[in-house]
């Protein structure tokens, strides 16, 4: 089968800006500020950016650009003892698909909800009962939440429509669907900064607590919301760089595509922070002490915000829907990202046509995110994601770095770079993928080991914390050395019966 290629440098970089540019950029990244020293948190991520994210970002570009494969296929090339990496990488995008389908399945209930504010003035109540029919603990599935399953269908569904004709396609779609949050931020933007205690909730952002520092968490925190953020260390990446262009200009690309998602970061926390500044206003509750973090940013405070919005209920409709159709855009183009990741690896791999690859694999993501559509999802999702984004990534950013960096050699790769780009990457490169980011990849993910032996996540009860976060650890790896040996005996088996 020919490779697919995106047709056009600009359809290659919006998509891969819809990659990158996300629900983390939206909610995800506002909570890890808010959790972690507010200004403070800015620097490591800036750092972060630039030690680890771009440097990354051209590296596994480059791998899919040399060999024109999926991850698992693309480091067998390099060497056949470094398939099962990019096996990890393709089960941790798989099980991000599935959970992260369920936050779309939220926002798709909101955005019909907008409509008439169904959350009235009581967002927390309506998000908790009415839309996930939240239960008591992990523990408790109960049954489905019907809201979060019609969600599932309409998700899955434009995921098929928007994929099923090839990257190329899907690539013009994207350029759209990127454009439109882009345009969403900066209306919201100028209306958030407007209002009343907008200046405290923006100086709230941007005021460091140099305290928070020392702390390794946030570090942690900074590095793995990068990784998340860009899309690198699970697949994504590399599956990309495989339909590029031979003459594609890696350098400059990556450098566009990381600034991109930074710079969209930083426009969408000024929203949320000048919203949650009004909010804070309104209520006569200082922002630090509103205990709202992570998904709660997004589907509890500011749908609360809006509930008071000046200039009456039209207007707050008006803003709900320009928020939650945001939240769409930029959850719907990542989610194609890391659909085309796990669905690219098995159709290299087992020669499948690329339309049946992507069905069985949105059929068996879609299957894996119905526990999180039970009545216990929320704290399955919170779990998977916490071990997926603070710990499997470090993980993989120590064995791919290394792997890369030292076995294969970061020069080979340097020189491929090289060869095809005007602006020629310097041997500070070769630094920072064998010294620099093992190295903060090394730290990060002992401090993960050390924090979440010693303190639950969250107060989960370790019973749960177990089965969704270490177990899920050791299974993605496990299960990654597993797969080539298991494709490699069915290739020796079928030679022996010919």
């Amino acid at each position: 089968m020919k490779r697919e290629t995106w047709g056009s440098r600009s359809n290659f970089i919006f998509a891969a800006i819809g990659s990158a540019v996300g629900l983390g950029n939206a909610w995800r990244f506002a909570g890890q500020v808010y959790q972690n020293g507010g200004g403070a948190f800015l620097l490591p991520y800036i750092i972060a950016i630039f030690a680890i994210g771009i440097p990354v970002l051209m590296m596994e570009l480059a791998i899919g650009k040399k060999y024109r494969l999926g991850a698992p296929s693309a480091f067998a090339a390099m060497n056949k003892k470094f398939e099962w990496i990019g096996w990890a990488g393709v089960i941790i995008a798989f099980i991000v698909a599935a959970y992260y389908s369920t936050l779309v399945a939220w926002v798709v209930n909101y955005i019909f909800a907008s409509f008439t504010m169904a959350w009235g003035g009581d967002p927390a109540g309506y998000f908790n009962n009415t839309v996930l029919h939240l239960s008591e603990s992990p523990g408790h599935l109960g049954g489905f939440s019907l809201p979060v399953l019609i969600g599932l269908l309409i998700t899955w569904l434009v995921v098929i429509f928007a994929m099923r004709k090839g990257v190329e396609k899907m690539a013009k779609l994207v350029k759209w669907i990127v454009i439109i949050p882009v345009v969403i931020l900066i209306v919201m933007c100028v209306q958030a900064v407007s209002m009343p205690g907008a200046a405290e909730g923006i100086r709230y952002y941007i005021t460091p607590d140099w305290s928070a520092l020392g702390d390794f968490d946030v570090w942690r925190a900074a590095f793995g919301q990068v990784a998340y953020s860009m899309s690198i260390l699970f697949a994504l990446m590399i599956t990309y760089g495989s339909f590029l262009e031979k003459g594609s200009d890696i350098p400059k690309d990556s450098i566009v595509i990381g600034l991109s998602d930074m710079g969209i970061s930083l426009l969408a926390r000024f929203v949320v922070f000048s919203t949650l500044g009004y909010l804070s206003f309104q209520s006569g509750v200082p922002i630090d002490e509103m205990n709202y973090q992570g998904v709660m940013l997004a589907f509890v405070t500011y749908p609360q915000a809006l509930s008071v919005f000046p200039g009456g209920q039209v207007v707050g409709i008006v803003f709900s829907l320009l928020f939650f159709i945001m939240l769409f855009a930029l959850a719907i183009d990542s989610l194609f990202s890391i659909v085309q990741a796990v669905s690219t690896a098995f159709s290299d791999k087992f020669k499948l046509p690329p339309r049946k690859a992507l069905y069985i694999t949105c059929a068996a993501c879609a299957a894996l995110a119905l526990l999180f559509a039970t009545n216990a999802g929320l704290y399955w999702l919170d779990i998977v994601d916490h071990f997926v984004n603070d710990g499997n990534l470090l993980f993989m950013g120590i064995f791919e770095t290394i792997a890369v960096a030292w076995l294969f050699g970061i020069g080979k790769l340097r020189d491929f770079i090289n060869s095809t780009t005007t602006i020629k990457i310097g041997r500070w490169w070769n630094v920072l993928l064998k010294y620099i980011c093992p190295a903060a990849f090394l730290v990060l993910a002992a401090s993960f080991l050390y924090s979440n032996i010693r303190t639950p996540y969250a107060g989960y009860d370790q019973q749960y914390l177990f089965i969704g976060g270490w177990v899920l650890v050791i299974v993605t790896f496990v299960l990654a050395l597993v797969i080539p040996k298991m494709t490699g005996r069915k290739k020796e088996t079928g030679k022996a019966a010919s």
